[in-house]
């Protein structure tokens, strides 16, 4: 019975069924559906590949970095860089406070974020909600440069070489939705992957649910009000290796 019933089961055909509701995942969460759609099952062979940590495993502590200082403190601009350093090199993930970005930004953001899970195209949205994501963009640059100077000190080079390289020009602002699943056993927010570009910086809500991959293991990435979780993307680490 079970393989007859595979059998049946037409993929593609879901898929395209779903996709012609454009209501997308949050058309499924308004209809209160109680079991996860089948194309929404991740393989058991993805969702059993790496054991999750335990939270109190001290080998598996996420990075949390201070960044306050560094900038007026040359030997709290030591440490920053060095922990930066091992983290980049161990972990290729490390989460930052005390960076400067102002809460109330990031607030607006993600506020604006919940109020518009399906947003419209840029041209469509209203004045506001355009200046809220441009002046996230501005402080996301602010930030990037930053990072880029203690990264480049990381490895052992100038602290603007990584700028004039041109890894701080643009941004990129993404917003993942991620709602209620009904049977979050059966599936992933986002399979495991690594992201382009040099660095992402991520902001996460009080929810969680961010996992990294770090020594064989899921590793939870604790949600902070004040923190940005930063990750050395695919061409940062062809750039150089973290000694």
């Amino acid at each position: 019975m079970a393989s007859a019933a595979a059998a049946a089961y037409d993929r593609l055909a879901e898929l395209k069924a779903f996709d012609e509701t454009k209501a997308g995942v949050k058309g499924l969460v308004d209809a209160g559906v109680a079991e996860l759609p089948r194309i929404f099952h991740a393989p058991p062979h993805i969702l059993d590949a790496y054991p999750t940590a335990a939270a109190e495993d001290p080998n598996y502590v996420f990075p949390i970095i201070d960044l306050g200082g560094a900038w007026e403190d040359p030997e709290k601009r030591k440490k920053v860089v060095a922990e930066i350093r091992d983290a980049s090199a161990s972990w290729g993930f490390f989460q930052v406070v005390n960076h400067g970005v102002p809460a109330s930004v990031v607030e607006e953001m993600k506020a604006g974020a919940h109020r518009a899970p399906n947003p419209p195209a840029p041209e469509e949205l209203p004045t506001s909600c355009r200046d809220v994501v441009t002046e996230y963009s501005s402080e996301m640059l602010k930030i990037g440069d930053s990072l880029f100077e203690l990264l480049s000190e990381a490895l052992g080079l100038k602290s603007n070489y990584l700028k004039e390289m041109g890894c701080a020009e643009g941004v990129n602002v993404v917003y993942n939705y991620y709602p209620a699943c009904p049977q979050p056993e059966l599936t992933l927010g986002t399979t495991q992957h690594a992201d382009i570009g040099f660095i992402s910086v991520l902001v996460q809500d009080d929810v969680g649910g961010l996992q990294v991959l770090h020594k064989d293991h899921w590793v939870d990435v604790p949600p902070m009000a004040d923190g940005l979780v930063i990750n050395i993307a695919n061409l940062l680490q062809v750039i150089n290796e973290f000694p």
